[in-house]
C-alpha cells in the first residue's frame, strides 16, 4: 500500500485510475487533470518513507473553492501483514465539511478496491 501511495506521480495508474486521468509533476506541485478536464495542483507536502506517511495540500482547482485543504495517508500496521490506511483531512470553510467528507468516502471505497486488487495481483505472481 505504501508503495502505490508514496508514487505520487502515479495516482491515475495506481490509486484511482478513471478518477484521475494524468498527472504532471514539476518539482514538489503535482497536477492532477480530472476526466472532465479539470486541472487540480497540489503541493506535496512530505513523503516520510520511514512514517509511511504523505501529505499534501490543494492549492489551486479545487471544486467548490476551499479557503484551506490539506490532507494526510499514513499507513499503519494492522497484524498478519495487513496494513490500515489513515486519511485526515483539514479545511476551510468548515461549511463545506460534510461534502468533501462524502467525497473522501467514496474515495476510500474506489482506493480500497484498486490497492486489493493490487495486492492479489502481486499475490498470484
Amino acid at each position: 500500500m505504501w508503495d502505490v501511495l508514496r508514487d505520487v506521480g502515479a495516482v491515475h495508474r495506481r490509486l484511482l485510475p478513471g478518477r484521475v486521468l494524468d498527472v504532471h509533476l514539476d518539482g514538489d506541485v503535482r497536477t492532477l487533470t480530472m476526466p472532465d478536464g479539470h486541472l487540480v495542483r497540489e503541493l506535496i507536502v512530505t513523503v516520510d518513507d520511514r512514517a509511511r506517511r504523505l501529505v499534501y495540500a490543494v492549492i489551486e482547482g479545487a471544486r467548490p473553492p476551499l479557503c484551506h485543504h490539506q490532507a494526510s495517508f499514513q499507513v499503519l500496521p494492522d497484524g498478519d501483514g495487513h496494513s490500515r490506511l489513515r486519511w485526515t483531512t483539514d479545511l476551510l470553510p468548515e461549511s463545506l465539511a460534510s461534502l468533501i467528507e462524502a467525497r473522501t468516502g467514496h474515495g476510500i471505497r474506489e482506493m480500497k478496491e484498486v490497492l486489493e486488487q493490487s495486492a492479489a495481483t502481486a499475490l498470484d505472481r
